[in-house]
């Protein structure tokens, strides 16, 4: 009995340790990516602070910290660690004003990962209490795609930089000529801190 009680903490003890390991693993691969992004994109990543959301429009635009001072431009990548947050509408002096991936304005060429499907992805009109949905149209009409897959920038356009995260698909809606999927993002736009700007 007193041995099998030792197996079983030490097999405790292994499954504590491999959880912890995962983490880690994860947050150097987190890591990673984002030193690869930056190598690969060349391009310097200002981190910034929201510092307003109007309760109405909170799905649709943000202000952040960091404006012309800090390299901000017009048209560039907003992201957090989930993935792809809006693009830059406004700069000012000192902050600026982001277009949100929820607002039906902003439009991304996207790719289903797995798949060769490609369609542009825009937000959604309507209010949203929490949750806001993108709605990802002109898929091929018989498109093997499913819940759970994952949806990235292909970079066409030349506005968003390819292979950033944008969310997971929810549900596919086939019609006569091509397909659509809701998408649901990638990251929490109602709860967000930091973002960092390409």
């Amino acid at each position: 009995g007193a041995e099998l009680s030792t197996i079983k903490s030490e097999i405790g003890r292994l499954r504590i340790l491999e959880s912890r390991f995962k983490d880690l693993e994860r947050e150097n691969t987190e890591l990673r990516h984002a030193l690869d992004f930056k190598k690969a994109t060349n391009f310097d990543v200002v981190a910034a602070q929201i510092i307003r959301r109007h309760p109405t429009t909170w799905w649709q635009t943000m202000e952040i910290d960091a404006g012309e001072d800090r390299g901000i431009g017009i048209q560039l990548s907003v992201l957090s660690n989930d993935g792809l947050v809006g693009i830059i509408d406004r700069p000012f002096k000192h902050r600026s004003s982001v277009l949100l991936i929820t607002d039906e304005k902003c439009q991304a060429s996207v790719r289903i990962e797995g798949t060769p499907e490609v369609g542009i992805l825009s937000g959604q009109r309507g209010e949203f209490e929490r949750n806001p949905t993108l709605r990802l149209q002109y898929l091929s009409k018989n498109a093997s795609i499913k819940p759970g897959q994952r949806v990235f920038t292909t970079g066409r356009g030349g506005i968003f930089q390819p292979n950033i995260l944008v969310g997971t698909i929810i549900s596919v809606e086939r019609g006569p000529l091509d397909s659509e999927a809701l998408v649901k993002p990638a990251v929490d736009l109602s709860d967000l801190g930091t973002v960092f700007v390409v």
